[in-house]
């Protein structure tokens, strides 16, 4: 298991050791269990990887080039839906395709969007090793959703269609 250095192994600890007692005990206090959760929510709370987070997030909602274009991709992509109703049929489909791709590369150029990007996805990352961590604990074959559209061990990397065991769905 790989944790972020943002978070520090001090949460991976405490989650181990939290959940390895309230196994092992017979009966499951619920109340003591979501203390822990706001706990282990406040620790992440108050991570270097939430403060990016925000950082960025603040910094894009303030700038006003950022702000332009993300009204630009907006009206690109309501013209983009009203041809895609017809799809490569439309005479203007590939024009408007072409036209939301580039409003999106603009917006990927400024260094506000890019590095609120990362930072988001280093959050993600961390919230979904802390998901299947506990989830793991209770049992290997939970499923544990992610915004990773190729997550390791799902159907890209053999899945079900090659005999192996079918995590996909």
């Amino acid at each position: 298991m790989m944790v972020s250095s943002t978070i520090g192994w001090n949460i991976y600890n405490r989650i181990e050791l939290t959940f390895m007692s309230v196994t092992h005990s017979n009966t499951v206090d619920m109340a003591e269990l979501l203390i822990y959760a706001y706990e282990l929510g406040d620790m992440i709370n108050n991570s270097a990887a939430v403060s990016d987070y925000l950082f960025w997030k603040g910094k894009v909602e303030s700038d006003p080039e950022v702000q332009i274009l993300v009204k630009k991709l907006a009206s690109k992509k309501e013209l983009f839906e009203e041809t895609e109703r017809f799809g490569h049929f439309h005479p203007n489909y590939h024009e408007a395709k072409d036209q939301v791709a580039q409003v999106e590369g603009e917006l990927e150029q400024l260094e506000s969007v890019r590095r609120f990007k990362a930072a988001e996805k280093e959050l993600d990352d961390i919230l979904h090793q802390m998901s299947e961590t506990i989830a793991f604990a209770v049992s290997d074959t939970i499923k544990v959703p992610s915004n990773d559209p190729n997550p390791i061990g799902g159907c890209s990397s053999g899945g079900c269609g090659s005999g192996g065991k079918c995590s996909c769905g």
